[in-house]
């Protein structure tokens, strides 16, 4: 109920501004407005990922103190267990089990002997077992010792990166100042700043995610694409080349979501670009692949430029995109044993150099 009041709210904050005369979609802006209003969104974004770095910094702070609080109950288990392994050592050495073994060997029956036997195979389980035992919760504290070093370490440099920041929207922010301090119609750049945020707000980052959702939904099942182009994986020695052109790309996905037909994709030298508009809403998408070999070979796709209605988002934008939604695809999943060692955009085409890894 209070998520549909705040939407509520917001919704008419919108409609507000759009009766009063200033439309949300796109238009042309002076050099003036394109650097104020780019900055404004950039402060919008850097602030998004701001609470994103603390809510992460407070899960993290919360895990390095449950993992002190493991290390001293470790270190507890683990004195008891040497504790009890020594006690078992030194019982070797100083001829307890010898002792055992010798009553063992004098025994006057068939079924004394195997009664001491199965004592004495008791005692020696036992003793396995606690050293076992201790040797378990040895390498479990080294593992929680690790694990408290990695989580210090991330700490420390989401620290780091908060700072880094938090300077970065003062910087943009003085910046705003400044202009809005030297314009000639500051009210009408209030105005622009207000609209932009609050359609960005309403409507633009999640329309914007809505159509990342749908790339990366189609990209999962990239492996359909060999079934519509059948002729784009070619053999060749030591391997294959796979050759996707973009007008075969742009079927596959116009194929896979009615979203994505509202999209143009075209292959240019080193880079993909993807633009789009519907709705008062422009978007486009320029960036380019490359080929990781962890967690799994694979062709990934990076965005290096992101522009909504024309004003260009930040690096953490882009950074969130990508860290979301997976716009890659995997070679081993289109054909079994092969991996990529190369990925290259041309003019009109995005050549994979594929290899055997029999």
């Amino acid at each position: 109920m209070k998520k549909r009041i705040i939407s509520l709210c917001l919704l008419l904050s919108l409609t507000a501004l759009q009766l009063a005369g200033i439309p949300a979609a796109a238009k042309p802006f002076t050099a003036e407005e394109q650097q104020i209003l780019e900055q404004s969104l950039s402060i919008q974004e850097i602030d998004r990922e701001i609470e994103r770095i603390e809510t992460r910094q407070q899960e993290t702070e919360q895990s390095l103190r449950e993992l002190q609080g493991q290390l001293i109950e470790k270190n507890e288990q683990i004195r008891v267990s040497r504790e009890q392994a020594g006690f078992r050592l030194r019982a070797y050495y100083m001829g307890e089990r010898e002792n055992l073994l010798y009553a063992l060997l004098s025994v006057n029956s068939l079924k004394d002997f195997f009664t001491v036997l199965d004592y004495y195979q008791l005692i020696m389980d036992r003793d396995r077992t606690i050293l076992n035992h201790y040797k378990a919760e040895y390498t479990e504290l080294t593992r929680t010792k690790q694990k408290l070093d990695n989580t210090s370490t991330e700490l420390a440099r989401m620290k780091e990166e908060l700072q880094l920041q938090r300077s970065r929207v003062a910087a943009l922010q003085q910046s705003v100042d400044e202009s809005l301090g030297l314009s000639s119609d500051p009210e009408k750049l209030k105005a622009l700043i207000q609209e932009l945020t609050a359609y960005w707000e309403n409507v633009g980052l999640y329309e914007l995610r809505k159509y990342f959702q749908a790339l990366s939904s189609a990209m999962s099942q990239f492996p359909d694409f060999l079934q519509q182009n059948k002729n784009s994986l070619v053999a060749e020695k030591g391997g294959y080349r796979l050759e996707i052109r973009e007008e075969e790309l742009n079927a596959f996905l116009y194929s896979k979501s009615e979203l994505l037909k509202d999209m143009s994709f075209r292959f240019e030298k080193d880079k993909i670009i993807a633009q789009g508009s519907r709705e008062g809403l422009e978007l486009e998408v320029e960036g380019h692949y490359t080929v990781e070999q962890e967690p799994e070979n694979s062709i990934v796709f990076h965005v290096d430029r992101l522009l909504f209605n024309g004003l260009a988002l930040p690096d953490t934008t882009r950074a969130e995109l990508e860290r979301d939604f997976d716009l890659g695809f995997y070679p081993k999943k289109i054909v079994p044993f092969v991996e990529a060692t190369d990925a290259a955009i041309s003019v009109g085409t995005l050549t994979v150099k594929l290899k055997l890894t029999l």
